[in-house]
This record gives C-alpha cells, sequence and structure tokens, in this order.
C-alpha cells in the first residue's frame, strides 16, 4: 500500500467517525493549559484533572504564581509524578510570563520552549490547541501509533514523527489529528496489546497486516 493511500484512509476515517477530539485536561484559558500540560509529563490526564482546580483557584493568574515559591506549589501537585521539579518549573514559567511576556502566553514554538518545564511537545500542543497552528506534538502514543500503523517509517525520534506527519496531514488537519492519534493510542492502540479486533483503521494498518 503507498503512503499516500494509507493516510487517506486514515484521515478519511477519522473525519468521519471522530469528527470532534480535544484534550482530555481540563482548563479555561491558554495560562490553565500550560500548567496542565507541564504536569501531564509522565502522568495521567485524569490525575492532572484532579489536583487542578485547587491549583487553579490558589494561582488565577501568572502574577500570582510568580510570587509564591516551589515549596508553596509542591502542596497542591504532589500526587503528580515528579512533583519537586513541576513545582519547580511552573514558579520559573509564571515568571517568565510575568517579566518577558506580559503575563500572555506567547503563541510562538520558539517562545514557548523558552519557558522553564515545556519542551517541544508541550510547546506544539499549546501552539495547536490554544493558537490553532498547524504543529503536532509526539507524545508516546503519538510515536507508537504513527510507526505502528505506517503513517511514519522507521522513526527514531519524535522529531523525526512530527516532521513526516506535517508533511503528509494537511494544515488544517494537523491540530485535531494529533488528539485523533492521541485518543487512539490512549483507548484502541494500546502498548503492550492493540485491540485490533474492535479497530477500524485495520484496512490502512501496517501492523494488522502484516500480523495476519
Amino acid at each position: 500500500m503507498r503512503k499516500e493511500e494509507r493516510y487517506k484512509g486514515v484521515l478519511d476515517w477519522f473525519q468521519t467517525h471522530v469528527p470532534v477530539a480535544e484534550t482530555e485536561l481540563h482548563y479555561r484559558n491558554p495560562y490553565e493549559l500550560l500548567i496542565a500540560v507541564i504536569l501531564s509529563a509522565q502522568c495521567t490526564d485524569k490525575r492532572v484533572n484532579m489536583i487542578t482546580p485547587a491549583l487553579f483557584e490558589a494561582f488565577p493568574e501568572p502574577e500570582v504564581m510568580a510570587a509564591s515559591t516551589p515549596e508553596v506549589v509542591y502542596e497542591y501537585i504532589k500526587s503528580v509524578s515528579y512533583p519537586n521539579n513541576k513545582a519547580k518549573h511552573l514558579v520559573g514559567m509564571a515568571k517568565m510570563l510575568v517579566e518577558d511576556f506580559g503575563g500572555k502566553v506567547p503563541s510562538e514554538v520558539n517562545d514557548l520552549m523558552k519557558l522553564p518545564g515545556v519542551g517541544r511537545k508541550t510547546a506544539n500542543v499549546i501552539a495547536s490547541v490554544v493558537y490553532d497552528k498547524p504543529t503536532m506534538a509526539v507524545d508516546t502514543h503519538v510515536f507508537r501509533v504513527a510507526n505502528r500503523i505506517g503513517l511514519t517509517l522507521n522513526s527514531k525520534t519524535p522529531l523525526e514523527t512530527e516532521k513526516e506527519l506535517t508533511k503528509h496531514i494537511p494544515k488544517e488537519l494537523i491540530p485535531i489529528a494529533h488528539h485523533w492519534l492521541i485518543l487512539h493510542g490512549r483507548y484502541t492502540c494500546l502498548a503492550r496489546k492493540p485491540k485490533c479486533d474492535i479497530c477500524e483503521l485495520k484496512t490502512w494498518c501496517k501492523y494488522f497486516l502484516t500480523q495476519r
């Protein structure tokens, strides 16, 4: 099967059957989403959503968090993974937002990556979800699903996967395609035992076709 045919089949299926796909993190504004995505690194969205209501209430604006300390923030986030580092990142991120960006979350990936705790994946999430830019955040789900289906071939790094996906997916679909692949990996194309029996992408899936 040609790569173009595989992409078309997969994207057409998602557009027809999953016309709405969005992040499962709870947030009300760009600042809250940035916090949530930083917290979600190597942690489940479910866990993050459990702690962010109290955190957002205590630190409703970057200025409030910037005036706090990692020790104080830690008490609100101690049930997530790596809370000590994340508490430091959140306070540092808030200070930089206030000092360098006027308290506003920047829209450019390069600017976002200057913030403590923000790598390329997180920056791409914010640029895509908040500003609807054609950026593809590659987490473990996207990396696995893209390779398994055959959208990418032999990609060794998330950056290679990102470049391949953005090359072949129409720009207007990239923001939602990010969510399609994440949710497919989270609920169907599982890491250890993919649910091929219920997956409707079998027609185009390289992994399934080679298993028969």
